[in-house]
């Protein structure tokens, strides 16, 4: 997986559903290809096998939990995303919280299918401690700025050094992602630049009258 990764989440939005969620994935394809940046879509679990068979992007999935298969009426699976075409999960988005206990569960049953564990924290202290669980990924997502149109790596970069310290401290081999009012090439760059390997980001692109312009600003300072 080449590095900075960009990592849509299309999370429930309207407009990251059905017809909508292909044209979004066909944008990222073609911008990842042109600009040799690894962008990533995670769509809603109706649309995540569609979606894995028709594009070569990777696809993840919105959540997973920890149960192996069997009688778990209502839980996600990693062997069934694996099963639909999945390259890894979100675990612990802060509109998906889970404890700690489960958290170690999802990344174990996600590593046990070799696909990669995106851990989502707050701070660096709950990113030390996700690094410890020693996952392919640590986003650190201020909930306070997420979905709020500003840029972490513009209103508070210091928590974004940081956090990548926090989490090298603990395990060198865990890249980190950066989140929460990603919008523009300068906000990857400047995140990047900060010692990130990459963003995760949402409604800048999904609500985009056109994704595709978003996606290549996005990558335009790499």
């Amino acid at each position: 997986m080449s590095s900075p990764l960009i990592l849509v989440n299309l999370k429930t939005y309207k407009e990251g559903m059905g017809s909508r969620a292909h044209a979004i994935a066909t944008a990222a394809q073609a911008i990842a290809q042109e600009s040799g940046v690894s962008i990533g879509i995670a769509p809603s679990y109706i649309d995540l096998h569609p979606i894995a068979r028709h594009f070569m992007i990777p696809v993840y999935a919105q959540h997973v939990d920890g149960s192996e298969p069997g009688a778990h009426t209502g839980q996600i699976t990693a062997h069934a995303i694996k099963a639909a075409g999945a390259s890894g999960s979100l675990v612990n988005h802060s509109e998906r919280r889970l404890t700690l206990a489960d958290i170690e569960a999802s990344v174990k049953a996600l590593q046990m299918q070799k696909l990669v564990s995106v851990i989502c924290s707050n701070n660096e202290i709950t990113s030390a401690g996700a690094a410890a669980l020693a996952p392919d990924y640590v986003a650190i997502e201020p909930p306070e700025l997420i979905g709020s149109g500003v840029s972490v790596s513009k209103a508070n970069p210091e928590i974004i050094r940081r956090s990548v310290a926090a989490v090298r401290a603990v395990n060198q081999k865990v890249k980190v992602l950066t989140g929460a009012g990603i919008q523009s090439g300068e906000c990857v760059k400047i995140a990047v630049d900060l010692g990130t390997d990459g963003v995760l980001l949402a409604s800048s692109v999904v609500k985009a009258q056109e994704p595709a312009v978003v996606l290549r600003d996005l990558v335009s300072k790499l």
